[in-house]
C-alpha cells in the first residue's frame, strides 16, 4: 500500500518528517517497508509559462521554436516537439539547471542548430501520468513566472506500507490517516464520504438479484449524461504517486475512491448490460468470460460472477468483463459497491492466477457498511469531474443472510484491572478512552472500566477484551512497558537426552571440519526419480502439501540427501570444489494407507566431495573424499556419541555397487537393526547434480538416541599393563573386514580390550581371491 504524504496531509498533518512518521507507525504495528519520493524533489526552476509564438523549426518538420513568457524581463526561446503547442497556451516550463524527477539536471541544449533554454513539459515528464502525446496545458488564470508547485502537486514523499491481513481498513488513505491521528495526536479531518449527493430508495433504471451467499450486500447507482475524458491533473498525480495508472475520469474515480476508503468499486456501461438487470450467482461449469485484461477465462461453480441476460459480465470481487466496460462513448453507468466473501475471492483469484487491487482488499474481509461510504464519495466525484447526473434512488440488496450488519454491534467491557494484569502496568482509564476514541471506537464509562463498541471496519479484528488491550498498548507505546522476568518458582530449563544427543552430534561433525546447513523441509516431486528409487521404496511415499509455495516445493522430504546435493552443486558450480557439509533435521515418511499421521524421524546426513582434507607437506595432492573418508567421519561420530555402529555391505539404488553399506546399531536389548546407509554415490546420480566423486551417509538420530547408553559410569583404569598382539589372518576376499572384527571380539573374551584392522594385503603370497588382514589386539585385566 503506497500512501502519498500530500494526500495523507489532507486528512491529518503530524509535525513529523516522513522518516519520523515511518518510525512512529512501525512502533504502533503498521510496518513501513520504505520511504520513497515521487515526482519532482526540488521545485526550483519549474514555472508557469505562456507561449507567445510557435514558429516552424528551420531544419526539422516536427519541431517548433517557441517564445515563452516565464515572467522574466525577456521571454525564453524553447524548442518543442509536441504537436499541440500553439501561441496563447499556458504551459509548464522547466528551466536549465533544474533537476528532473529522474534526478537528471536539465541543461541548455541546441536542437538542430537552434538554442533551447529549457523545456515545455508533458504530464509524463512530471510523473503526473504516462501521457506523452502532447504538452500539458494549464489554466489561463495562472500567471507567467508563477512557481509551478503553486499550481500543481509536483512531488511528494510516499510511505510504502506492509499492511497485515487483519487490517483491510488500512488499505485506504483515510484508514492510515486514522492510525496516524491516534499515534501522533494530530487532528483528523472528517471522513470524505459524509456529504452524499445521492438519494436512498428504489430506482427503476436497473435491478440486481443475489442468488448466492458469497455476496453479503450489493449497492449500485445509475448515472446519466456521463462525459468520459481525462481526469484533472491533481487526480492523476495522486493516482500515479499511489502506484495506479490514470485511464479516464470514470475509471480513475473508482480507483481513487478505493485507494481512499479501501472499498473497491466497479463501473458498468449500463447500455451494455443486457436487459438492464444484474444477477449475482455461482458460475456454471465451462462458462467463459473475457476480462478487462483481454483474456478469456473458463469458470467453474466455485467462482462467483455478476451476470446479465447474456451471461457473466464480471468476476465478482476480482475483475470486470470486457463486454460491459466503460469506453469513450459511454454516457450511462451503473456503479457497483458490494461486499463479498473474502475466502471465496481469494480462492477465485488464486485459481485464475488473477490478482487485482480489488481482490487483494476483498479477500481480507471488508465490512458491508464500507460499500455505503465508497458509493457516497464516488457519487460526489462523478458529479464534479464527469458532469454526471445521479438517478434517484439506490439499489441496495442484501444476500440470503439478510441485513445482519444493521443489527449486529459488538460492545466489549474493558476492565482497568484486566489491562493492568495483561500489560504488567496500569494505563489510566482516560488515556485508554482517548486512544480507543481516536481509533474509531465508541467508548462509555463503566463501573470497573469502559464499555467499548467496535466500529464496523474493525468488526472481524477486535472480538474480545484482550484485543482492546492490544489496541491500547500499541498506541500508548509497547516500548513503555516495563521489562520483567517471569516468575520461575524453582523451574529449571534443560535439554532432553534426545536434544542433547542431536546437539552433540552436530558439534562432533562441525569439529571434524564439516559445515552445517539448513535445507527446506520440502523437496521437488522429481527427487525420487533422480535418485532412481524403486517404486516400492518407502521414500517414494511422500506427504503432499495442499498449498505449496511453488511446484518445486510440493511435498515434504523423505531424505536429507537432496538438499545436501543441491548445496554441493551450488558450491561446486561457483568455484568451491571441496565441499564437506552436514544437515540435521526431520524427514517425513507417509504411512502405508496414507490416512495415519506421517512418521517424522530426525535424521543426520553428511556429504563430502573434492578433497577429504587438506594435503600435508609430504603429499603432492590431498586425498580424495571417498567411501573410507565418509566412514571415518561416521566412526568419529560413533565414538563421540558412545554408540557402537557397525557397517556391512548392502546396496542402495543411488550408491555405487561395491562402495555402499548399511549402518547397523544395537538397542539396549541387544537387537541389531539398520538405521542408515553409507557409501559413494553412483556416478550417474552424481552427474545429475554436476558433481564428481561424492561420498555420504545418512542415519536415523532417533534410533541412535534409543541405542545410546545412559550416564557414563566411572570405571577404574587398571594399573596393570596391557598385552598387545598383532595377528594376520587370510580370508576370502569376499568376506567383510567388519565381520572378521566381530568374530575376533566375540572369541577374545572379557580380556580383549581392543581389536582393529590396521593393514590389508593382496598378492601372490596369499593366493587369488584371498586377502590378508592384519589385526592389532590389546588384552587387559583389571
Amino acid at each position: 500500500m503506497r500512501v502519498p504524504l500530500d494526500w495523507l496531509h489532507e486528512y491529518t498533518r503530524p509535525s513529523l518528517t516522513a522518516a519520523q512518521l515511518a518510525e512512529r507507525l512501525a512502533l504502533t504495528g503498521t510496518e513501513v517497508d520504505r520511504v520513497l519520493h515521487h515526482g519532482v524533489a526540488d521545485g526550483a526552476g519549474f514555472v508557469v509559462g505562456r507561449v507567445l509564438s510557435a514558429e516552424q523549426h528551420p531544419d526539422a518538420d516536427r519541431l517548433r521554436v517557441c517564445t515563452v513568457d516565464i515572467g522574466g524581463e525577456e521571454p525564453s526561446q524553447i524548442v518543442c516537439g509536441a504537436p499541440n503547442v500553439a501561441a496563447g497556451l499556458t504551459v509548464a516550463v522547466v528551466q536549465p539547471g533544474a533537476r528532473m524527477p529522474d534526478g537528471t539536471r536539465l541543461k541548455k541544449a541546441k536542437l538542430r542548430g537552434v538554442v533551447s533554454n529549457g523545456m515545455i513539459l508533458s504530464e509524463r515528464e512530471l510523473e503526473i501520468s504516462a501521457e506523452h502525446d502532447g504538452i500539458m496545458v494549464l489554466s489561463d488564470e495562472l500567471m507567467p513566472g508563477q512557481p509551478l508547485d503553486e499550481a500543481l502537486a509536483l512531488g511528494t514523499e510516499v510511505l510504502e506500507l506492509e499492511i497485515t491481513p487483519n487490517r483491510p481498513d488500512c488499505l485506504g488513505v483515510y484508514g492510515v490517516a486514522r492510525e496516524v491521528h491516534a499515534a501522533t495526536g494530530a487532528d483528523l479531518a472528517p471522513p470524505p464520504w459524509l456529504d452524499d449527493p445521492g438519494s436512498r430508495g428504489a430506482t427503476v433504471e436497473a435491478g440486481v438479484a443475489i442468488e448466492t451467499d458469497r455476496c453479503a450486500r450489493f449497492e449500485a447507482r445509475v448515472f446519466d449524461d456521463v462525459r468520459i475524458g481525462p481526469s484533472p491533473a491533481w487526480l492523476k498525480a495522486r493516482l500515479m504517486a499511489a502506484g495506479q495508472r490514470p485511464i479516464s475520469n470514470v475509471v480513475d474515480i473508482t480507483n481513487y475512491v478505493m485507494l481512499l476508503t479501501s472499498q473497491p468499486l466497479h463501473a458498468f456501461d449500463l447500455d451494455r448490460v443486457a436487459g438492464g438487470q444484474l444477477t449475482v450467482r455461482q458460475a456454471s461449469a465451462g462458462e467463459t468470460i473475457e476480462t478487462l485484461d483481454g483474456v478469456t477465462r473458463t469458470l467453474d461453480p466455485d467462482i462467483t460472477v455478476i451476470c446479465d441476460s447474456l451471461g457473466p459480465t464480471s468476476i465478482a470481487g476480482v475483475m470486470g468483463g470486457a463486454r460491459s466496460e466503460v469506453h469513450a462513448d459511454t454516457t450511462r453507468i451503473l456503479l457497483e459497491s458490494a461486499s463479498w466473501d473474502g475466502p471465496a475471492i481469494q480462492r477465485t483469484s488464486t485459481k485464475l492466477a488473477l490478482r487485482s487491487e480489488a481482490s487483494g482488499r476483498y479477500e481480507k474481509g471488508l465490512s458491508p457498511e464500507s460499500a455505503d461510504e465508497a458509493l457516497a464519495l464516488a457519487t460526489k466525484l462523478l458529479i464534479d469531474l464527469a458532469g454526471a447526473h445521479v438517478a434517484p434512488g439506490t439499489i441496495d440488496v442484501a444476500g440470503p443472510a439478510g441485513r445482519w450488519w444493521e443489527e449486529e454491534s459488538t460492545t466489549i467491557r474493558l476492565r482497568d484491572e484486566y489491562v493492568r494484569r495483561l500489560l504488567g502496568v496500569a494505563v489510566p482509564r482516560e488515556r485508554a478512552a482517548e486512544i480507543l476514541t481516536a481509533l474509531g471506537f465508541t467508548v462509555a464509562d463503566a463501573d470497573d472500566g469502559l464499555d467499548v463498541t467496535v466500529p464496523h471496519f474493525r468488526r472481524a479484528d477486535v472480538t474480545r477484551e484482550a484485543d482492546l488491550v492490544e489496541e491500547v498498548a500499541r498506541i500508548d507505546g509497547v516500548d513503555k512497558l516495563p521489562a520483567t522476568l517471569p516468575l520461575r518458582r524453582g523451574a529449571v530449563g534443560h535439554l532432553t537426552p534426545r536434544q542433547e544427543l542431536r546437539r552433540r552430534a552436530a558439534d562432533v561433525l562441525a569439529g571434524a571440519g564439516l559445515h552445517e546447513l539448513l535445507g527446506w523441509s520440502w523437496s521437488p516431486p522429481e527427487l525420487a526419480d533422480r535418485l532412481q528409487l524403486p517404486e516400492d521404496d518407502p521414500r517414494r511415499r511422500t506427504v503432499a502439501l495442499e498449498n505449496p509455495m511453488s511446484a518445486d516445493q510440493g511435498q515434504l522430504r523423505t531424505t536429507l540427501l537432496g538438499s545436501l546435493l543441491d548445496v554441493a552443486r551450488r558450491n561446486v558450480t561457483h568455484g568451491t570444489a571441496d565441499v564437506q557439509v552436514f544437515e540435521s533435521g526431520a524427514v517425513y515418511l507417509a504411512s502405508d494407507g496414507g490416512s495415519a499421521r506421517p512418521a517424522e524421524p530426525h535424521h543426520l546426513a553428511a556429504l563430502l566431495t573434492g578433497a577429504a582434507r587438506p594435503a600435508t607437506w609430504r603429499e603432492s595432492q590431498p586425498p580424495e573424499a571417498d567411501f573410507f573418508a565418509a566412514k571415518g567421519v561416521l566412526e568419529l561420530l560413533s565414538a563421540q556419541l558412545r554408540v557402537p555402529l557397525r557397517v556391512e555391505a548392502a546396496s542402495e539404488p543411488f550408491l555405487h555397487p561395491g562402495r555402499s553399506a548399511a549402518i547397523l546399531a544395537s538397542d539396549p536389548a541387544g537387537s541389531e537393526s539398520r538405521i542408515g546407509w553409507l557409501g559413494e554415490l553412483h556416478p550417474a546420480i552424481a552427474a545429475e547434480w554436476e558433481l564428481g566423486r561424492v561420498a555420504a551417509f545418512e542415519l536415523d538420530l532417533d534410533a541412535i538416541a534409543a541405542a545410546a547408553p545412559g550416564p557414563v559410569a566411572y570405571a577404574d583404569y587398571t594399573s596393570f599393563p596391557e598385552v598387545r598382539q598383532d595377528l594376520a589372518v587370510v580370508v576370502p576376499d569376499t568376506l567383510a573386514a567388519g565381520e572378521v572384527e566381530r568374530i575376533v571380539r566375540e572369541a577374545g573374551g572379557p580380556l580383549l580390550a581392543r581389536a582393529e584392522v590396521f593393514d590389508v594385503y593382496r598378492g601372490a603370497q596369499v593366493g587369488e581371491e584371498k586377502v590378508s588382514l592384519a589385526l592389532r589386539l590389546a588384552f587387559r585385566s583389571p
